[in-house]
Parts: structure tokens; C-alpha cells; sequence
């Protein structure tokens, strides 16, 4: 598996031209999604606060893997550079949005169901087995409540940070989780996790939740903390102020880091399960 440099700069705006983009109105809602690949379909959702040029790296590292990337535009200005004012505003414009549940500790975000619509249709264009999901952030869990799509078959879940007021929260709803572990075992399926150990946002309670949840179906990978980029952009170093980020924006892009075989380990994920 070859990964192509990340040439661009990720100190700049990306401006994603390298992506198609294509206006999907699926259950009565339309959102913009960049698309980039051949091979089955990976959904990439992106982090607060937006498609950052780090997240727009990873998307290109799952292209160059042999998938098609489908990356919904979910809040934020897209290919932004994670400023720390700017940023901040998005974030609590999503909290209160009716699409994010940023509080609900056990009740999932209406937005999973247009995504798990973006799943069937990401298959049926794409083809293959099924597709993958990653989510990160504030997206984390989305992976998760996406499995309730048969089509989705390889669900990632980094540093899921809802609900914002319970570290032991799920933000999936009970039953819901109870049929995904279900899914899990009876089609033989696994769940990858990441988290740093010091995150702020997404706590050991969130993970042990999960795995009392799931059983060993729920596979965690915990980063020390020393693996994490110090050189982070103003969001992430003034308001996120942990280490945080496993494949965007904490990630050190050098050969032997923890970031970088955790990025190959998800990467490999899809390929097993995509790719056969």
C-alpha cells in the first residue's frame, strides 16, 4: 500500500480542487459532498470545525489506498484552516443545531440518518461489498450509528467527543446499540477506536462505555499523549488545548510515529473489509 506525499500546505486554505463536488439531497435534505477515487466507497466525516486541510490529507490518504472518498461538507467554511475564533463560532453553532445532539448522552444525532442514506448510495454507485465510515470528532460516534445501514461494513470512530456533558455517554441511542452489537457478532464485524489518553474530550469513561456496550467487537486503540503533534493550528491549540486529533491534526507525518501506524492500521481496516 503507497501513500502519496502530502504536498499541499497545511498552513493555507486547501481549496479541495483536486474533489468533485456534488449537491446529494437525500430524505429531503441536501448537503454538499466532495468526492475523489475509484474502488469502494470510504464516507469521510469530518471534525470540528470543518474540512481542514489535515482532514482533506486524510481523505487523500484513503483515495491513494484504492477507495472512493465521499466526504459530506457537515459544518464550517470548506479547506479552512483551523482558526481559533472562527472555529469556536462553528462549534457552538453546531451545538445548538437540531442536526447534532451535542448533549444527549444517550440519543443519537438526527444527521446519522441522512448519512446512513449517504452509505446506500455510496454503495450503489461504488459497488464492492459494502463501504467504510470514519468519523472524528464531533462526528466520532456517527461510524457507529451508521452500522444500523447494512451496506456500512467497516465503521472507525476517533476520538468520538459527544455528548459534550457526560464522559461515560454514547450519544447512540440504547437500542440502537444493543442492534449494532448484534449486527456486529452475527456478521462477524469490528469497530476500531482511537483516542489520545489525555483528551479532554473524549475520555477512558467514553471508551469503556463503548466496550461494555459491545464487547471485544469494540477494538480501542489508546495514543500516549507524547505522540501528538505540538505543532497543531490556533483551534486545536486554544480551544481543543489537548491532544485530541489521531489522523488530522495531531498526526506527525514521519515514518515509526504512533499517528502514522494508526492511520496505516485504519487504512488496512478498509482494505480488508472492502477490498477482500
Amino acid at each position: 500500500m503507497t501513500h502519496a506525499p502530502a504536498t499541499r500546505p497545511l498552513d493555507r486554505d486547501d481549496p479541495l480542487d483536486d474533489f468533485s463536488s456534488r449537491e446529494i439531497e437525500l430524505d429531503g435534505v441536501a448537503k454538499k459532498v466532495y468526492l475523489m477515487g475509484s474502488g469502494p466507497a470510504v464516507i469521510v466525516m469530518t471534525e470540528m470545525p470543518g474540512i481542514s486541510p489535515q482532514v482533506a490529507r486524510f481523505a487523500r490518504w484513503v483515495r491513494d489506498a484504492g477507495f472512493t472518498v465521499y466526504m459530506p461538507s457537515l459544518f464550517g467554511r470548506d479547506g479552512a484552516v483551523p482558526q481559533a475564533e472562527e472555529g469556536a463560532a462553528v462549534f457552538k453553532r453546531a451545538c445548538v443545531s437540531a442536526e447534532f445532539r451535542a448533549f444527549a448522552s444517550n440519543a443519537s444525532s438526527p444527521v446519522t440518518q441522512w448519512l446512513r442514506a449517504l452509505a446506500r448510495l455510496a454503495h450503489a454507485e461504488c459497488g464492492g461489498p459494502g463501504v467504510g465510515a470514519i468519523g472524528m470528532c464531533f462526528t466520532g460516534n456517527f461510524a457507529l450509528s451508521m452500522m444500523l445501514e447494512r451496506a456500512v461494513l467497516a465503521p472507525v470512530v476517533c476520538q468520538p467527543s459527544l455528548p459534550l456533558d457526560d464522559a461515560a455517554g454514547t450519544n447512540v441511542a440504547a437500542d440502537e446499540l444493543a442492534t449494532v452489537r448484534e449486527r456486529l457478532e452475527r456478521e462477524d464485524l469490528t469497530v476500531m477506536a482511537y483516542r489520545f489518553e489525555g483528551d479532554r474530550f473524549c475520555k477512558a469513561e467514553r471508551f469503556a462505555a463503548f466496550s461494555q456496550a459491545l464487547g471485544d467487537r469494540f477494538v480501542a486503540r489508546v495514543l500516549p499523549d507524547s505522540a501528538a503533534n505540538p505543532d497543531t493550528p490556533p483551534f486545536f491549540a486554544q480551544v481543543v488545548a489537548s491532544p485530541h486529533s489521531v489522523v488530522t491534526a495531531h498526526l506527525i507525518d514521519e515514518a515509526g510515529q504512533p499517528t502514522i501506524a494508526a492511520r496505516d492500521e485504519i487504512l488496512a481496516f478498509f482494505a480488508r473489509r472492502l477490498l477482500g
